[in-house]
């Protein structure tokens, strides 16, 4: 499976502009229940990720006053991207080696395209394991 066909069926692409405050974010990322966002310059160019822990850490940990905070100040900059070719398999190692748990999805053109989580790797990995599981318990306990 390529990062392209997980990325296929999702109906959206979650992107907040650069001045959005901080505390506009948080609800954004609550309202779209996703875990991080990526955050794009008044030209479209990605500029940035954040994350719910981006928020937590940077800004409610050090009681910083999210309404007049912008996300450009707490956003993640060393951006870890992937191509819509390159197979899941990549991901997981990109993931652990950069100790990250999202990846950017990124065209030839820096398009951003979406995002890959560990918890959408973590369901292609039981899915497989039980459908191999399946198999294996069809083959040893064949119906009768």
């Amino acid at each position: 499976m390529k990062v392209a066909d997980l990325i296929a069926s999702r109906e959206e692409v979650y992107t907040i502009p650069q001045d959005t405050t901080v505390y506009e974010t948080a609800r954004y990322l609550r309202e779209k229940r996703v875990r991080a966002v990526a955050v794009q310059d008044q030209q479209g160019k990605l500029v940035g990720v954040i994350s719910q822990s981006d928020v937590t850490e940077k800004v409610a940990a050090e009681n910083k006053c999210p309404a007049w905070m912008r996300a450009s100040e707490i956003m993640s900059t060393r951006l870890v991207t992937i191509a819509p070719e390159a197979k899941i398999e990549e991901c997981l190692g990109l993931m652990e080696a950069h100790r990250i748990f999202h990846l950017l999805v990124v065209d030839a053109q820096g398009r951003y395209l979406g995002m890959v989580s560990v918890r959408d790797l973590l369901k292609i990995i039981a899915s497989d394991h039980k459908a191999r599981a399946d198999l294996l318990e069809a083959y040893m306990f064949p119906p009768r």
